[in-house]
């Protein structure tokens, strides 16, 4: 399992740590990732994504996910992200 979000594509970033005497040593900043189950209104059911809280924060900004998935480029979504993108907006297009 990557550490990378499905929905924003945050992933690991490479930094150092410096010490005291100003020595420089190789670490890794974290995403802060979780595992939620998020309801989608347009498919009436609930699906399961891992993805960083600032994520998460965004998708109740946004209304939901169905909103996050619809105004979300297709680059930074996860190949699973996608297909629930794809398949919202096929289930919204003839609503509108």
């Amino acid at each position: 399992m990557s550490r990378r979000c499905e929905l924003t594509g945050k992933g690991v970033l490479v930094g150092h740590k410096v010490s005291h005497s100003n020595i420089k040593t190789k670490r890794r900043f974290l995403p802060n990732l979780v595992n939620v189950t998020l309801r989608s209104e347009a498919l009436g059911r609930a699906v399961r994504l891992r993805i960083s809280a600032n994520a998460l924060k965004s998708v109740d900004h946004r209304g939901g996910l169905d909103a996050f998935l619809v105004k979300a480029r297709d680059v930074e979504l996860s190949p699973r992200a996608l297909v629930l993108k794809r398949q919202v907006v096929k289930k919204l297009a003839p609503a509108s």
